[in-house]
This record gives structure tokens, sequence and C-alpha cells, in this order.
């Protein structure tokens, strides 16, 4: 019976989006607790941020050692792992009275709990039970439950803070981290069950999969163009709503960007992946960066009201997440499933390891200068450099793919 479960398709999309939605949402809503718990603390921006950069970092060195996992002895056993350490890291969070504490729960347990609980092993489990002609999409759906939790979760987080405390509101966040466990049930395929895309017998070790994408330069500039992403995103994600209030604007404000960005990126999300199925995947990510670079300047220079806050977030939210199906759809497409997860892993360290510099750096760059503004145009450049980097990726299967299919 579980069996059956297992291999049924639309059922393991809607346990790998649900499960995609509660880890991505909870963490989506961690900008909002900037201002008290700095305030608690009476500490700058910059600790703060250097905590939740912290954990962008861990996330992302931790991501290749889950992902081997995941491969080797099965998601499902990585996911309810790390649900444990995710709610661990939320308990821990929720009772820190010094910074110490803070980085350890937010950064160290919170960053292995996201390695083990998002995109990367959760892709990794769909791609093996989806069709290759509809992975994109199925990436898609998958990437857009993040949107809809960050949609969903957001004004949850920001009411549990305005009932509970924040202290209290992490805890009741811990609780709903919980319930990522029994979703993974279904999601425990590994590398093994999925040879190769024809179905033959294993073809490569993780070890030569992983040498063959590091000679490979499509995948190197995969890699520096979704440091990009995280740079862009991560800043966004932390110091928007600092930056909402900082306009003077309400602080309800700031929970209605976070919740539009996040229900706007459900569209977009989806619409990158069955985009992806039908054109070039290379030049969509392309358009993406750019048009995102564009709209972050025309926010940049218009009035600061509440309309362009909105308008900004549902535009920015279009473009959010869809680096994420395109880009693992990309690896798929050249270098196959087996290694997946591994290998969109290391992709994503990249992007973590911009996370963290967007971050932390967001907020030494105010404690310095009292603005933002020369990181919100740092963020154009690198979304311009990000386009022009993608297009000479050579996105054919590489020839073992190629051979294998003849």
């Amino acid at each position: 019976m579980m069996a059956n479960l297992r291999r049924n398709v639309p059922l393991v999309i809607l346990c790998g989006g649900l499960l995609v939605t509660v880890s991505m949402g909870i963490r989506h809503g961690f900008g909002l607790f900037l201002p008290p718990i700095t305030e608690h603390l009476g500490i700058g921006r910059e600790a703060f941020a250097l905590a939740l950069a912290g954990q962008q970092l861990m996330w992302g060195l931790f991501q290749p050692f889950t992902g081997a996992m995941a491969d080797r002895w099965g998601s499902g056993r990585t996911l309810v792992g790390g649900t444990a350490i995710y709610a661990l890291g939320l308990v821990v969070m929720s009772q820190a009275s010094t910074v110490l504490e803070l980085n350890l729960g937010a950064a160290l347990f919170i960053g292995f709990g996201l390695s083990a609980t998002s995109f990367a092993v959760v892709l990794g489990a769909v791609g093996r039970v989806v069709a290759l002609e509809k992975r994109g999409m199925a990436f898609g759906i998958v990437s857009a439950g993040g949107s809809f939790g960050q949609f969903a979760v957001a004004p949850i987080a920001q009411g549990l803070i305005g009932i509970q405390g924040w202290s209290q509101a992490l805890v009741s966040l811990a609780l709903i981290a919980a319930v990522m466990a029994p979703l993974a049930l279904l999601l425990t395929s590994r590398a093994a069950d999925t040879p190769g895309e024809t179905g033959g017998g294993a073809q490569q070790t993780l070890r030569q999969a992983v040498a063959e994408a590091a000679a490979h330069k499509g995948f190197i500039y995969l890699t520096a163009g979704f440091f990009v992403c995280g740079w862009q995103v991560g800043f966004i994600m932390v110091h928007l709503p600092a930056y909402i209030q900082d306009v003077n604007l309400p602080a309800n404000i700031a929970a209605w960007a976070l919740g539009l960005i996040g229900f706007f990126n459900i569209i977009g999300t989806y619409g990158c992946g069955w985009l992806g199925d039908r054109y070039s995947r290379k030049y969509l990510l392309s358009l993406l960066y750019l048009v995102r670079s564009a709209v972050v300047a025309i926010f940049l220079v218009a009035a600061k009201t509440e309309a362009s806050v909105l308008l900004f977030s549902a535009g920015i939210g279009l473009l959010w997440l869809g680096t994420v199906p395109l880009t693992s759809s990309l690896v798929a497409q050249i270098f196959g499933v087996q290694y997946l997860t591994t290998l969109f892993g290391i992709v994503f360290l990249s992007h973590q390891v911009g996370s963290f510099l967007g971050i932390w750096l967001g907020g030494w760059m105010f404690d310095l200068t009292g603005s933002y503004t020369w990181f919100w145009i740092g963020s154009i450049a690198f979304g311009v450099a990000a386009a022009f980097i993608h297009m000479p990726i050579a996105d054919a299967p590489v020839p073992r793919l190629r051979h294998q299919a003849a």
C-alpha cells in the first residue's frame, strides 16, 4: 500500500509542495523578528543579520552533505531528521538571551534543518518519480510551495508576535514545523532507485558525478549565477521589513509585503517551471535576472508609499524563486537525476554564500552609513552580470546520457 502511494506522482508532488511550504514559509518570516529581538537583546541590526546570514551559510555548507545523505540513505530519513533539528532550532532561538544563543538556534540548528527539508532534498525525491518532459512543471509546483508558505506563514508569524510575543511565537512555529515529519513518509527515494534516465544499470558513483559536473563550464556558470540570486533574495527577505519601517510606513505593511512576495511567487515559480519545459532554461534565467534588476532599480528611485512598496513586492515576487525550478531542471537536463540532490546541493551552496553576504553586509552597511542605498545599487549590478553569465551555458545532456539514450 505505502509502496504504491510512493509511486503516485501527483501525491508525491503534493507532499513535496506542502513540505516546502512549511519549511520555507517559516524561514521567510524571520525578518519580522528583527525589530523585537534586537530590542530585547540590545543589539544592532548587524548582529541579528549576521545570525540569519549564518543560517544561510550553514544551510549552504550542510546542503551537499544532506544531499549526499538523501542520495545514499533515502530522502525520507533525511527529511525526518532535518525536521527534528529545525524545530529544536526554533525553540533554542525562542529562549536566546545572548547573541551566541541566537546564533546557535538560528544559524546552526535551523541552518542544518533547512538543508535537510528544503528544495535540494525534496526536488531530488520528486525528480526520480516524474518523467523528464514533465519535470520542469513538477519542480515549479513544488518550488511554488515555498512561495505559498511565505504568503501564508508571514502574516501568521506577524499575528503570533502580536498576540504571544516574539519568544512564544517561535515556539508555536516549532510546533508547525513538526508537520513536516509525516509528509516525508512518501518521499523516500535514493540514488540507487534511479540509476539512469533510461533505467539501465548504475553508470556512476557519487564521486564520478561530482567530478563530471566540476569539469563542466555550464555547471560553474550556474553556480556563479545562483550566488547572485542568494545575494538579492537574502538581503530583501531580511532587510525589507526594517527598510519599510525606516521610511515611516506602518509595521503591518512589512508583513503584507512579504506575503505579497510569496503570493505572486506562486505564479512566478510555477510559470517559470512551465516555461522551462517549453523554452531554453538558460535564456529564461538570463531574462529573469535582468527583469529583477529592473524592478529593483524602479523601486529604488520611486517615492516610498504603501502603494509603491506593495507594487514592488508583487513585481519582485513574480521573479523571486523562479530561479529554483529553472536551475534545478537545468542541472537535471545536463547531468540526469541520479545524483541531482547532491549536484543541486553544490549549486545551492553558492546561493547560500551569496545570501550570507547579502544579509550580513546589508546590516553592516546600514550600521555604517544609516542607509541601504548603495546595497540596492550593488544588487542591481549583480543581477545584470548574472543575466549575461547564463547565456554561454552549454545545456545539452552530457555525452554519458546521450550514449545511454542512443
